[in-house]
């Protein structure tokens, strides 16, 4: 469970306050720690997946950043995903994302896995992004939810590390996923 800061609603105001060393998140106003640190597996896949796709996009108008970087949502929603990309340059300042990146990736660790899941979806679906995925390093799987025309993700899928994920998002970006999990290629049946 997150150990959240005080009883209170923050702002990005007061996020901007707090001392650099600590990492936080803000949903709904309600400040949820960052820490410990994710384990090296954890940061691997991660690093794996972020340079899969820097090197799928480069030459595109989208750009992929990796943690930490602060996406700020809201006055009372900050988060720092592990992997996002973003395809509107306007919304890329110096200091952080402002507003919905297109694609966002968490990384499922056990502290964070209930907030990725619940807390973070609703939040990515209210704020309007496109799709948005939870890669399970331990179950080696990939959960993906697309935004709908009605506003809302769909009720999602999971694929497995025998598949490629093809980005609906970033059209043309596709993922082996036995490459980003390490696994062994699958064989043509």
């Amino acid at each position: 469970m997150p150990v959240t800061k005080e009883n209170k609603r923050f702002t990005y105001t007061d996020y901007c306050s707090w001392p650099e060393e600590e990492r936080w998140e803000i949903i709904d106003g309600y400040a949820y720690d960052m820490s410990p640190a994710p384990d090296t597996e954890h940061q691997l896949l991660t690093g794996t997946l972020y340079r899969m796709l820097g090197n799928a996009l480069s030459g595109k108008p989208c750009i992929p950043f990796i943690a930490p970087t602060d996406v700020v949502l809201s006055e009372l929603d900050i988060v720092q995903p592990d992997i996002l990309v973003v395809c509107d340059n306007q919304k890329i300042t110096k200091k952080n994302i402002q507003g919905a990146p297109d694609l966002v990736i968490e990384v499922l660790s056990p502290s964070t896995a209930r907030k990725d899941r619940w807390e973070k979806k609703r939040l990515y679906e209210k704020c309007g992004v496109k799709e948005y995925l939870l890669i399970d390093p331990e179950g080696k799987y990939v959960e993906r939810f697309l935004r709908a025309e009605d506003g809302f993700f769909d009720r999602g899928e999971i694929l497995s590390p025998r598949e490629t994920l093809s980005l609906k998002s970033l059209p043309g970006i596709d993922i082996p996923l036995w490459e980003l999990f390490g696994t062994e290629k699958p064989t043509p049946e």
